[in-house]
């Protein structure tokens, strides 16, 4: 039976040994050098070129995926449509990345990690020079949903990557640069779009972030490292259908991808609205100030690259219990109409998914001994199509009856999320009993 916990376990099966007997298991580890020893390691040669490649990915990825999404306000009046068909724009970039990160961890298996990287970046970035030109609501939406699926290799790639090419002591930690990246990239393309959206346009904003997606992809492939432990082989659709099922199979695989999703669920739904909120009554922002306001991603920055010391001091459930908890207060707090409120909301949500995406991002990639970038693209659609259900229906309710609907559906998340870590620990808890019991019989 596979432990019953979100993760505090995984450590444990990380370090199980796949020999069958003791004998043979000493005289091999006497033998043969341990293959930890030849990954890249903090402050080791190649680790720091991996960390701001893989850093600049992010950036790129987050930038390019939610370019639209401070900009939502201006392309309604622009193009006189409502909040929730403007919100497609966002949507479909983030559907069409759920829908291509599984069949491109596929793809990822054959032609390797970093030339899938480095493709789907360049196709994304190339992309995201034709956005600007888009004629039509229907057309933007189309060009952002091909984008989505561009930028799919990436998430696809990266965590197997990762896992694959640095210590297992220091994965956490590597992928919560990863993650940091992504809300760089985040702050960066708000604040970037919201200054020149109001000087020249939202289509001035989007050549903009077309540019910066240009200069990271350029960097990513300067610094990326080779590959040295990655072997390539085909997945055709049966082995791939048998894969996932195997890893859907997996009780605790299964509430990592529902905690990633509810997570997202939050986050999309409340950075879609948030400027429809900031630029109407009682706060009336200029555009510019409103992309100024996701300065707080820096918060983000910071609580996933501390993930890794989180964890080791709470264990992961009762780092996901605090990024609940953090993200909850946050909604609450920016029901409030202050400005000054409303920011330190935002801080809270920021600091609680980045935290809880951190936390369930890397147990998934531990956790997956076999087909990791199958397993790491599990989580990352049901991720991305949290992000897609945020961002649709944040921007419905809000469209129905305003802020306070939006809040609403992030609590309900929120309230999902902590049901199934309770639901792992009330479990954990159960099994060491049990086996309390049998070793005192």
């Amino acid at each position: 039976m596979p432990p019953a916990d979100t993760g505090a376990s995984v450590t444990d099966r990380a370090a199980a040994s796949p020999l069958s007997s003791t004998d043979s298991s000493s005289s091999a580890s006497s033998a043969a050098p341990d293959p930890e020893s030849a990954k890249l390691r903090p402050g080791g040669p190649g680790y720091r070129r991996m960390s701001f490649a893989l850093f600049a990915a992010g950036v790129a990825t987050f930038a390019l995926l939610y370019s639209t999404q401070a900009l939502l306000p201006a392309i309604s009046g622009d193009l006189g449509v409502s909040p929730d068909q403007a919100s497609w724009t966002v949507s479909a970039a983030t559907f069409g990345l759920a829908l291509g990160v599984i069949p491109l961890s596929a793809v990822s298996e054959r032609f390797g990690r970093r030339t899938l990287m480095t493709l789907s970046l360049s196709v994304a970035a190339l992309i995201a020079m034709l956005v600007p030109f888009a004629p039509s609501l229907g057309a933007l939406i189309a060009l952002r949903g091909i984008q989505g699926v561009a930028l799919a290799g990436l998430p696809a790639s990266a965590m197997a990557f990762l896992a694959e090419e640095v210590r297992a002591k220091a994965l956490v930690a590597a992928i919560g640069l990863f993650v940091a990246g992504n809300s760089i990239g985040g702050m960066s393309g708000r604040i970037v779009t919201g200054w020149v959206a109001q000087a020249w346009g939202w289509r001035a904003a989007l050549a903009a972030v077309g540019v910066l997606a240009v200069v990271c992809a350029v960097t990513f492939r300067l610094l990326v490292p080779k590959a040295r432990h990655f072997a390539p082989r085909s997945v055709g659709p049966r082995a791939l259908a048998r894969t996932l099922g195997n890893h859907l199979a997996d009780p605790l695989l299964r509430r990592l991808y529902a905690i990633g999703g509810l997570f997202m669920t939050v986050f999309g739904a409340v950075y879609t609205v948030i400027g429809y909120r900031l630029v109407s009554e009682p706060f009336n922002l200029p555009q510019g100030i409103v992309g100024s306001i996701f300065v707080v991603y820096l918060v983000g920055t910071v609580s996933s690259a501390a993930a890794g010391q989180l964890v080791a001091r709470t264990g992961r459930r009762g780092a996901l219990y605090l990024a609940v908890g953090t993200t909850s207060t946050g909604l609450l707090l920016s029901l409030a109409d202050s400005v000054a409120a409303v920011l330190a909301g935002l801080i809270l949500i920021t600091a609680g998914f980045f935290a809880g995406h951190a936390v369930a991002s890397s147990a998934v990639s531990r956790t997956a001994k076999t087909a990791r970038a199958q397993a790491s693209a599990l989580y990352q659609c049901a991720y991305y199509v949290g992000s897609s259900l945020g961002g649709a229906l944040g921007a419905a309710a809000f469209h129905a009856v305003g802020w306070e609907g939006t809040v609403l559906l992030g609590l309900a998340a929120m309230v999902g999320a902590a049901s199934i870590t309770l639901y792992a620990t009330r479990k954990a808890v159960a099994e060491r009993r049990l086996l309390h019991l049998e070793k005192a019989a």
